[in-house]
């Protein structure tokens, strides 16, 4: 204000958006404790990031590995990893995404730079946090604060807030019509089911498989082997009562290892007359990534690793299961490069190729998180 005169002076449009946002986030303050909803704040984008408006996220296994111990995390963290909204701001040198975009966060990231990226082989970028679990951004920042204290990030993407930042090469755009609170499922559990079926394992027509575990993930394997053109495809869970859903989704057939007194594989093997084509771990423990191993056919079976191999435990295997010609593998969000893929499983979605509905069981409010967790853990 100069006498009469009152000046405005205006602020460059890119510079409206750096502020920081004040909003909810469900925070993990240290492992086996319930989740504590706190008001955070998050910082701006920097150069190449984007900060996005989540609409809907999913609950998924590994997110309460971290909660228990079994995936090492540092805290306090930030967890959730499979969801969908829409971009708030972007940072510097952001040129692929808009504020108002629909997006998808990745925690697998796609570079295009690393060897993985550049080879037709692999997906699992450079770039990700899995690894290394540093819970920090690339620059090693984060972009959460709470109660004055630095919160960590989870895998590059921390959906259980109302707004995240993740870098460029960690989200994806989508379809603009596409429904969020459905296609949030193609950030981690459809993708990584699906997947393993049709991109890792590659199951052909008229094969067996064997899926061990039928939660979101493992459903998502049955509907892949399905797609694929599976003429027997042989549910495992312990838990009987995912049996009819696993049928309405392509199960043949259902298996409670509890109602025999031998080994599953050997109820496997008894069933095909000499082992499954492929089999799915989709659980995340030892003793089932062996039995599922030992229940592919002995020369040309194909077994994939989906679940997260629980930490600082190893596995003991008799050699001569891989001697004979078994393959072993691994299938880190089903094998798709990410900025590429998930782009067309959306698209695919909304032209009916595959179905979501069926994986999702409760749809809660935010504030209701630990909720949702008592409901994952006891196989609801």
């Amino acid at each position: 204000l100069c006498g009469d005169l009152l000046m405005q002076v205006p602020l460059p449009f890119s510079l409206l958006w750096l502020q920081v946002i004040k909003c909810k986030a469900a925070v993990m303050w240290e492992a086996n404790k319930p989740f504590s909803i706190e008001e955070v704040e998050v910082a701006p984008p920097k150069a190449h990031e984007v900060r996005i408006k989540i609409v809907a996220t999913g609950i998924c296994r590994s997110d309460d590995h971290v909660v228990t111990g079994g995936l090492v995390m540092p805290f306090p963290i930030i967890l959730g990893h499979e969801a969908a909204g829409v971009v708030e701001s972007v940072g510097e040198g952001v040129t692929s995404i808009k504020p108002g975009d629909k997006v998808i966060p990745l925690f697998v990231p796609q570079c295009g730079e690393c060897s993985s990226c550049l080879s037709p082989k692999g997906n699992l970028c450079s770039k990700n946090d899995i690894g290394s679990g540093a819970g920090l951004m690339p620059d090693g920042t984060t972009r959460f604060t709470c109660k004055g204290k630095a919160i960590h990030h989870f895998i590059g993407t921390s959906t259980f807030t109302e707004y995240t930042v993740v870098h460029e090469s960690a989200v994806a755009k989508i379809d603009a019509a596409a429904p969020l609170e459905k296609v949030c499922l193609i950030g981690c559990g459809f993708s990584t089911g699906y997947g393993a079926a049709v991109q890792t394992a590659k199951v052909e027509p008229g094969s067996t498989c064997a899926v061990f575990g039928l939660g979101g993930v493992g459903l998502s394997v049955v509907m892949g082997c399905k797609a694929a053109g599976a003429s027997r495809i042989i549910a495992v869970d312990i838990n009987s009562d995912k049996f009819a859903k696993a049928k309405e989704l392509g199960a043949t057939d259902c298996v409670n290892p509890k109602d025999f007194k031998k080994p599953i594989h050997e109820v496997l093997i008894e069933m095909t007359g000499c082992g499954v084509d492929y089999s799915f771990e989709v659980i995340g423990r030892i003793e089932t990534m062996t039995a599922a191993l030992s229940c592919c056919q002995y020369n040309y079976g194909v077994s994939v690793m989906v679940g997260v191999p629980p930490a600082a435990q190893k596995i003991t295997v008799d050699p001569m299961l891989l001697f004979t010609g078994r393959t072993w593998k691994g299938s880190i969000f089903g094998g798709w490069k990410s900025k590429d893929s998930v782009p067309k499983l959306v698209s695919d979605y909304m032209k009916k190729k595959f179905v979501l509905d069926p994986l999702i069981t409760h749809t809660l409010p935010f504030t209701k998180i630990n909720e949702g967790f008592d409901l994952l853990r006891t196989g609801k």
